[in-house]
């Protein structure tokens, strides 16, 4: 999600003559978009803003100086003590009023008076009553491979959790503007989509004919959009997962045989602190009935290892439950309190030299099954949409239906801009922990093969 905000701060920056650069020592607006999940990614914005404030410092009084923003759910956390911290910071706003970007850097330019250097930092952390989505211009090309947000905040208040006070309630936006947005995209050259929410199966947009259309339904929908052939959904919630949407895993060609979905922990006694709403019965029936609706499935989940009270057997409950479900992949951390959440004014803290061993135990077994599944592919032909370039001019890089990072040798260059955007079959010819090497399915075959007789 921040990937598309921030691709949608810049289409707004657009009508001010603003445009994309790499490097920030270029750069005359520097904003960083930040997540406020965890500590460290926290703490990592201040020692980022030190960097910056060197480069903005070699700028002031120059011809062109540098304006520094952050934006995201550290700012909306933490406004008024970033701009403590960090004095020299121009722009502090949250990710519900990035459509007002441009007001803040006009506002900032007439603060300084000589419209070089901002005289002082301006916070906008509101949570407007006008959807931000009414205010945006049309989205501009993403690629091959697109993100759209079709639903944002949450209403699950998980103990652990600091994204219902950052990104506030749930709001799922209506049926009409994301099939619109969805088409643009697909016009731009998009032929995979992904949906995005926090709690993206708890959309519940209104629909053209009155009503609300639940996850499915808009799913179903956007499946019928010409030259769209993949669509993806991300985050997801155990309790949202609907019957119509685990039977549209099995329904919709389009719909890829991947998900992620979160469990956390698989100890009932941590996921009732964690005020997860399920238990470790309630998510593993869930993934039986994907995986009766689509027995090709590919899981992904998020486990939080360390959350206050979590005892040994706890622990043990979750390695069980690893064992069972063998993820494609999973992301795993050391609980990290977030402040005002329910979980940072708990007791029973787990020691840090506890949470380290309990976490390199999970994630070592979460690496061997990731693994054993991509190991599973080698041989196999496999279909990739190639969106993104790879090493040399020979190589391209894409994902596989169950969200695999593939990189694909065609040889020669000509080939490779050929097919760049196109779904491609390929042979996977290796396996490493975090990607397949591949080739094109014509030339894996002559591998091997004898030179023809002449």
């Amino acid at each position: 999600m921040n990937v598309y905000d921030a691709m949608r701060m810049a289409d707004v920056l657009a009508p001010l003559g603003y445009r994309h650069t790499e490097q920030p020592e270029h750069a005359d607006l520097v904003i960083l978009n930040t997540c406020h999940i965890r500590e460290k990614a926290a703490e990592k914005i201040y020692s980022e803003l030190g960097r910056l404030r060197a480069i903005k410092d070699e700028r002031q009084g120059g011809d062109q100086p540098m304006m520094i923003g952050v934006a995201g759910c550290v700012a909306q956390a933490e406004g008024a003590e970033m701009m403590r911290r960090a004095p020299y910071v121009d722009l502090v706003f949250g990710p519900q009023t990035y459509h007002r970007l441009p007001e803040m850097v006009a506002r900032a330019h007439r603060q300084s008076g000589s419209g070089k250097s901002p005289g002082r930092g301006i916070i906008d952390t509101e949570f407007p009553v006008e959807p931000k989505f009414d205010s945006l211009p049309a989205a501009t090309s993403q690629g091959p491979s697109a993100f759209l947000t079709v639903q944002e905040g949450c209403d699950r208040f998980c103990a652990f959790c600091v994204v219902p006070y950052t990104r506030g309630a749930e709001f799922s936006r209506p049926v009409a503007d994301v099939v619109a947005e969805a088409r643009a995209l697909v016009g731009a050259g998009a032929r995979e989509i992904t949906l995005l929410g926090q709690n993206v199966n708890a959309y519940h947009g209104s629909s053209p004919a009155g009503g609300e259309w639940r996850l499915a339904a808009l799913i179903e929908e956007l499946a019928g959009i010409p030259s769209l052939e993949r669509l993806r959904y991300t985050t997801s919630h155990p309790r949202d997962m609907t019957p119509d949407l685990i039977q549209a895993h099995g329904d919709i060609d389009i719909l890829m045989p991947y998900l992620h979905l979160p469990v956390q922990s698989g100890a009932d006694d941590v996921l009732a602190a964690m005020n997860r709403q399920h238990t470790a019965a309630d998510y593993l029936d869930i993934l039986d009935a994907l995986r009766a609706a689509r027995p090709d499935i590919a899981l992904s989940s998020d486990f939080i290892v360390g959350h206050p009270g979590e005892t040994d057997d706890d622990f043990d409950a979750t390695l069980a439950l690893v064992e069972r479900v063998r993820y494609a992949q999973a992301y795993s951390f050391k609980y990290s309190p977030r402040p005002g959440t329910p979980a940072s004014a708990m007791e029973d803290a787990v020691p840090e030299d506890v949470k380290s061993e309990r976490l390199a135990r999970l994630q070592a077994l979460l690496n061997q099954h990731q693994l054993d599944f991509n190991r599973g592919y080698v041989g196999e032909e496999v279909p990739v949409l190639l969106d993104r370039r790879g090493r040399g001019h020979s190589q391209l890089a894409g994902r596989s239906p169950w969200m695999q990072a593939v990189h694909v040798d065609f040889g020669n260059p000509a080939d490779a801009q050929t097919a760049y955007g196109s779904v491609v079959d390929v042979r996977i010819v290796s396996a490493h922990p975090n990607s397949l090497a591949a080739l094109p399915v014509t030339a894996a075959d002559n591998i091997g093969q004898e030179p023809a007789a002449v």
